[in-house]
């Protein structure tokens, strides 16, 4: 098995996991999305991420999650591919996979110390926030990376290979 394979857990599991860290006084960081195409945002926030505790928990949008979110059309690469991707990263320690639009029961039975987003959002926006700040944790918005975006990055692509 391939170390990253290794960070690839069921909830189920990933709870269990959790909380042996949380016993031995490591701060749990979460953070979310669906990272249709991985892009220099995506690293920059997964990086500052992990840099508010000791562990890094990646919940990533199931395929059929994303398809209602965003359409059909929006799924790139599948929920195993993706969580492959994000899985060999340096700076993650585990991913999930999650069904739901938003990740409040994944964050209901992890309950890390820190939920992490990205700067498109607004914490008062968040779903997940009150769920966040009712067992005590903290929400950080980090700032996006200006020019990266995945909607921005599949309309050059269109654009530049339009007559190809």
């Amino acid at each position: 098995m391939l170390s990253s394979d290794r960070k690839i857990k069921k909830i189920e599991e990933l709870k269990d996991i959790i909380d042996i860290h949380k016993k031995q006084g490591k701060i749990i960081v979460f953070t979310n999305g669906c990272f249709e195409i991985l892009h220099p945002g995506h690293i920059k926030l997964l990086e500052e991420a992990k840099n508010y505790g000791n562990i890094l928990v990646v919940g990533i949008n199931s395929d059929e999650s994303v398809k209602r979110i965003k359409g059909e059309k929006k799924l790139i690469f599948d929920e195993k591919s993706r969580l492959k991707i994000i899985s060999a990263l340096e700076c993650v320690d585990y991913v999930t996979l999650f069904n739901e639009n938003t990740p409040e029961n994944l964050i209901e039975i992890i309950k890390p110390h820190i939920h992490v987003k990205g700067g498109d959002y607004k914490e008062e926006d968040l779903p997940e926030a009150k769920i966040v700040k009712e067992y005590g944790g903290k929400i950080i918005i980090l700032p996006l990376l200006e020019s990266f975006s995945t909607t921005k990055i599949i309309q050059k692509i269109l654009t530049l290979y339009k007559n190809h």
